[in-house]
């Protein structure tokens, strides 16, 4: 599948391969739950969406160091593209990081270099937008914001929220979203993944968002569809993902196709492609099986990349002079 793809809900802690992590868990003198690549590869067999965020947490801190930040970006960055991609919006996580002792500036700094590193040997274009995670700390989260609009020069574009949604609120963080929104930042928080229409609804309104991550409960109310449609909020869709931690039963069921049938722009994506053992090749084979077109979810890209006006005409003309599978 050699078409061009724009992948825009990756984390990138998620994306480190087993390999990898233990090697920087080595170079930072940190344990890990398992010594082997098959002891972590045993790691990401999830029993649901708790089991995964407890399994994030035990792995994804070994992260420290500038080094650490600009490799786990040039190594996916280099795997994205050996899959065709050639616009990425990143994620990062820094709150849990900076807990940890580790400086905002060595986060920043680290994968902004990442992203110029990774352009100039892969020649993919590497966007961010960090996430925050609900339950932290109000305060923190605010702080956050302000280090992304500090960073939109270096290509952070947009500010979302992730962790677990049920019974978290995305109300106390409405201030965060409004200090990145009045820096230029795009809002892209998650909800709908393993909640119900209700939280997106939620979300949205306290928020905003340009894009929602997941969504897919929104195929449950068609009122909500009604609106997300009306308002070009795009959906980024990460079918493995769904699986993995249980939020969809089976992969014949994912609501992808019917989310695109009723009007809504989705994206495809891998989330935490290490993690689910998957990759954006992968993920596009499973969009085919599905029957959905890999031109409407590159376009629904162009439309929700946050990026200026000059990449999106760039991304456009690359879109409209490639090869498309019926």
């Amino acid at each position: 599948m050699s078409y061009p793809k724009i992948e825009l809900h990756v984390h990138l802690e998620g994306a480190v391969r087993p390999r990898t992590l233990l090697d920087l868990a080595s170079r930072n003198d940190l344990p890990l739950p398992a010594d082997t690549v098959e002891g972590i590869s045993e790691l990401y067999e999830f029993t649901d969406f708790a089991h995964f965020i407890e399994v994030w947490i035990l792995t994804t801190n070994v992260m420290r160091t500038v080094d650490d930040f600009r490799q786990i970006t040039v190594d996916y960055a280099a795997e994205a593209a050996r899959h065709g991609a050639v616009y990425l919006e990143a994620i990062f996580s820094p709150i849990e990081r900076v807990m940890r002792g580790v400086r905002w500036e060595d986060i920043f700094e680290g994968y902004c270099d990442g992203a110029q590193q990774a352009q100039e040997e892969h020649g993919v274009v590497v966007r961010f937008t960090p996430d925050a995670y609900r339950g932290a700390e109000v305060d923190a989260v605010e702080e956050l914001a302000r280090r992304c609009v500090k960073y939109r020069d270096r290509g952070v574009v947009g500010f979302g929220i992730g962790g677990p949604e049920k019974d978290m609120s995305p109300v106390p963080y409405a201030k965060a979203f409004a200090i990145a929104r009045d820096g230029g930042l795009g809002a892209v928080p998650h909800a709908g993944e393993v909640c119900g229409p209700e939280s997106i609804r939620e979300t949205i309104e306290a928020l905003g968002a340009d894009r929602v991550r997941h969504g897919i409960s929104a195929i449950n109310d068609a009122a909500l569809i009604k609106e997300l449609v009306a308002r070009q909020i795009v959906l980024d869709v990460c079918p493995t993902s769904n699986l993995r931690t249980r939020a969809v039963p089976d992969q014949t069921q994912h609501p992808l196709p019917r989310l695109i049938e009723a009007g809504l722009l989705c994206t495809l994506n891998t989330d935490d492609p290490a993690m689910f053992n998957t990759d954006l090749g992968r993920e596009h084979e499973i969009a085919l099986e599905l029957g959905v077109s890999p031109k409407a979810l590159y376009d629904a890209g162009v439309v929700g990349a946050l990026c200026d006006d000059a990449m999106k005409a760039r991304l456009t003309g690359i879109g409209e002079s490639a090869s498309w599978p019926a």
